[in-house]
């Protein structure tokens, strides 16, 4: 509208040069052509709702306002003739107003029109890209929480089973410790199965985990296991993947602690350095040996779980450790989880 009026000032301005009529009566002459022309445009926008599929309907609004411009001046002079006035066709200096608003009107109307078809146009191919844009990034997010769920259903009973076979090991063995440790087991899983499946953990319920999943270790092997657990209070309360210091902890055991005679120490160090969270698991045991690369699906999982949930910037790495052992590093943006 803005556009349309700035216009037909502009208009009106350049042709009443050829005016003996004051500028401003040609300038509102102009406006008024200008909005019929804009009722025009926009009329045949919608109506006639149909057209035959040859006839693409830009070419029917510039045509139609093409075609609005003679009848529109004539309708106007006609209006402006006062009865006592000369007929507009004996007037020769009316007369050549009307010819004058008439071939400006059809020379500027329609190249009028077809920019405003062109922006409308780019416009419209703005908006769509804009919703199709959108449209894949739902459908991206969509899949990652899809692909983020079957990597968390992947450790679930990566865990279980691996828990259930201590216990196991302690029955056969006849161990008296075998029914501490299930009970401690019972326990731990009542608290432990129902966050599997939350979208997001915090580093205090982690360690929560990891203290009734080191107690049970430590039951089977109380000789050859020792642990400690610290993190820095401003840590907390940071999200982290559901089971992911569990995961390491695990593998510890498994690969480190359990294939050595003396057993061995597990530290875990949850620290925030400059918007950071580094946690460390570091143990005594084994250490890095040949084939031992990934140790197994665990922490392959774990680190496609964390550059899921926090993006190519999440890492994790392994390092041996003097005289033997491993240390295991997730590395990730420091982000408070949800209350």
């Amino acid at each position: 509208m803005l556009t349309v009026a700035v216009a037909a000032t502009l208009w009106g301005l350049l042709v009443s040069l050829g005016f003996t009529i004051p500028s401003y009566v040609v300038v509102g002459r102009t406006l008024f052509i200008a909005f019929v022309l804009l009722l025009v445009f926009s009329l045949l926008e919608q109506w006639p709702r149909q057209l035959p599929g040859w006839f693409a309907r830009w070419v029917l609004q510039v045509l139609g306002v093409a075609v609005a411009v003679p009848p529109t001046v004539l309708l106007l002079y006609l209006y402006c003739t006062g009865p006592a006035e000369v007929p507009l066709w004996q007037d020769k200096q009316r007369l050549s107003g009307l010819a004058t608003l008439s071939v400006s009107g059809l020379l500027f109307a329609p190249w009028f029109a077809a920019a405003a078809l062109l922006r409308q146009r780019d416009s419209t191919v703005r908006n769509q890209a804009l919703s199709f844009q959108l449209e894949r990034e739902r459908l991206e997010r969509r899949a990652l929480d899809a692909r983020l769920r079957l990597l968390q259903a992947q450790v679930q009973p990566h865990f279980l089973f691996n828990t259930l076979a201590n216990v196991r090991e302690l029955v056969d063995s006849g161990s008296p410790q075998a029914s501490a440790v299930l009970g401690s087991l019972i326990a731990y899983l009542r608290a432990a199965v129902p966050r599997l499946n939350d979208p997001d953990s915090t580093v205090a319920q982690e360690l929560e985990l990891l203290r009734a999943y080191l107690a049970i270790m430590h039951l089977r092997m109380p000789d050859r296991l020792q642990y400690s657990l610290h993190a820095d209070e401003a840590a907390l309360a940071l999200r982290c993947p559901p089971t992911c210091l569990l995961t390491l902890v695990e593998n510890a055991v498994r690969h480190g602690i359990d294939p050595s005679e003396e057993g061995g120490r597990i530290d875990v160090r949850v620290q925030v350095r400059n918007g950071r969270c580094l946690a460390q698991v570091s143990d005594t045991g084994v250490g890095l040996h040949a084939g031992s690369a990934g140790l197994g699906t665990g922490l392959a999982t774990l680190r496609e779980r964390l550059q899921l949930s926090f993006g190519p910037t999440a890492t994790l790495s392994l390092t041996p450790q003097q005289p033997h052992g491993v240390c295991a590093e997730l590395d990730f943006p420091a982000q408070r989880g949800q209350a």
